[in-house]
């Protein structure tokens, strides 16, 4: 890989991993809940996640799922529904001592399979394939080369806005804040499924 595709990719890396989003919105409400541990399952979730996601794409089976109409809906319509359904279970956590039970924990295989859900996860690794991977006399050095700077953006990100919840966990302990807070949350949610669902019918 030359230090143009390189760059390219670390840009491309930078500007998809550091925006908000649905991973980046729920590592940030997880910590503020529940803690920066509380919300480390879900941080390394995503990058396993996306991670196989990715490799199922370099070996061709994401442009099998995402040339059939049906699977590409199912993908949407599960992910959509997942992420509203999260966004439901933040919207009525209003103390820590709530968030401290199941009502907000997202497993590490949750963590992992809403990567799955995620139309846009789908089309990054289809992009990264198509533009760096697929194709080139190297493409096996490539992806070897590849993954790991994408996991450790995906880490990275998502370790960095769940520390700022981590940091906002005390402030937003006193009074309705962490109430004000999650519905903020849900409601971004919300919008990002909404977003994902009108961008399919676009498409």
């Amino acid at each position: 890989m030359t230090a143009a595709e390189l760059s390219a990719l670390m840009i491309l890396a930078t500007a998809t991993s550091f925006t908000p989003g649905p991973n980046t919105t729920l590592s940030t409400a997880l910590a503020a809940n529940r803690g920066l541990r509380g919300a480390l399952h879900f941080v390394l979730a995503v990058p396993v996640g996306w991670g196989l996601l990715f490799t199922l794409c370099a070996v061709g089976v994401g442009s099998l799922v995402m040339a059939a109409p049906a699977l590409r809906w199912a993908i949407v319509l599960g992910g959509v529904a997942y992420l509203l359904w999260l966004a439901r279970r933040l919207w009525g956590s209003g103390q820590l001592t709530q968030a401290n039970d199941s009502q907000l924990d997202v497993s590490f295989m949750q963590g992992v399979l809403l990567q799955f859900l995620n139309i846009k996860a789908w089309m990054l690794a289809l992009s990264i394939v198509a533009g760096w991977v697929a194709g080139k006399p190297d493409a096996t050095h490539r992806y070897l080369q590849t993954l790991p700077l994408m996991l450790f953006f995906a880490f990275s990100s998502n370790f960095t806005y769940a520390l700022v919840g981590s940091v906002l966990r005390h402030w937003l302990a006193q009074g309705q804040r962490l109430l004000a807070f999650n519905r903020l949350m849900a409601l971004v949610l919300s919008a990002t499924a909404g977003w994902i669902a009108w961008n399919m019918l676009g498409a």
